[in-house]
């Protein structure tokens, strides 16, 4: 089989190896359609732990959709011809390979597969293309239930990012009953990939983002007077100063969730935060129901997520479309 190997900063190569033996207890899949994720973008961009963990000589991708081809002989929770999405954190059976799964190889072993743990059936209305996204919207619909589990008012939110996850947060948002959501971005291209799916949009690089978020939200009170009135800011971009607009805009009660991974050591004015009474909340990764929801939202029907999609590749292109990634990356920026 062909398998994508990560060799270190901007080094890829698509190897020829064997397809894994099957156990007893061991299913084989082989990948459909499998996403490049930003974290494999940050990988091939700046080297090995920038991203997430990845060994050099290894396989690696984790957004994809699958179809069982082999099964063990002790296997009775899956059948040969089964749509499949892997979980990647228990895929391996080594949740330090959540993302190396293989999903840049043709085939991946499951070892002592169990359905609704290291494989969960993919509903059959959802098409192999959408199939791809099930893993980022589970990050994004993560955020969206850490935004609105809070047991606080719910119905205005702000997403910083327009890239998979921030459109999946938004998604899930409406999905959890929010009832204005504005994205919010740089990127024309992302922006206006939004604004088809009827979201409030703003871009940050020619807008003030406080002033059209009173138009959109109306107003509220804050420690500093008064602002937008956003119950939760949700941030998918990582940039500095999101955070740092949360915290002098954002209004009393209010909330930030935070998605993207952002490693700067940051300053908390905890006296600020105890007299506006405002929360932060970390959401890292996903969670089975996560799966269970995504598949919910993907079936309604009510946004035409397969338009996020714009370009499919075969792997031998992988390297090339790796690089382009990074170009789109540094224009969005």
């Amino acid at each position: 089989m062909k398998s994508g190997i990560y060799l270190g900063k901007e080094n890829i190569e698509i190897r020829d190896v064997d397809i894994p033996q099957v156990g007893d207890n061991d299913v084989l899949i082989k990948n459909i359609y499998s996403g490049i994720c930003g974290t494999d973008v940050a990988v091939f961009n700046h080297g090995k732990n920038t991203g997430h963990k990845i060994t050099v000589g290894g396989e690696f991708g984790h957004e994809t959709i699958s179809t069982v081809v082999k099964v063990g002989k002790n296997v009775t929770d899956f059948k040969i011809g089964d749509r499949v999405y892997p979980y990647p954190l228990y895929a391996k059976g080594d949740t330090r390979r959540a993302g190396t799964i293989g999903g840049f190889s043709e085939y991946i072993l499951i070892p002592n597969a169990k359905r609704n743990h290291s494989l969960y059936a993919v509903d059959e209305r959802i098409s192999d293309k959408l199939g791809c996204l099930i893993e980022p919207f589970t990050v994004g619909c993560r955020a969206a239930r850490r935004a609105v589990n809070s047991g606080l008012n719910s119905t205005a939110a702000v997403v910083f990012g327009c890239g998979t996850i921030g459109i999946a947060a938004a998604v899930a948002l409406k999905y959890f009953g929010t009832k204005r959501v504005m994205m919010c971005d740089t990127s024309e291209l992302r922006l206006n990939t939004v604004k088809k799916l009827d979201f409030e949009i703003c871009n940050v690089s020619s807008e003030n983002i406080i002033s059209k978020a009173k138009e959109y939200f109306g107003t509220a009170p804050s420690l500093l007077g008064e602002t937008a009135d956003i119950d939760c800011w949700i941030d998918t971009a990582g940039a500095e100063n999101i955070f740092d607009d949360f915290m002098q805009y954002g209004k009393i009660e209010s909330r930030f969730v935070a998605v993207a991974v952002n490693k700067a050591l940051r300053k908390l004015d905890l006296l600020h935060m105890t007299y506006s009474q405002k929360s932060i909340v970390g959401s890292g990764g996903y969670m089975p129901e996560d799966v269970r929801d995504v598949q919910k939202i993907m079936v309604s029907g009510k946004w035409n997520l397969e338009s996020m999609i714009t370009h499919e590749f075969s792997i031998d292109n992988l390297k090339k479309h790796c690089k382009r990634q990074v170009m789109l990356k540094k224009q969005a920026v």
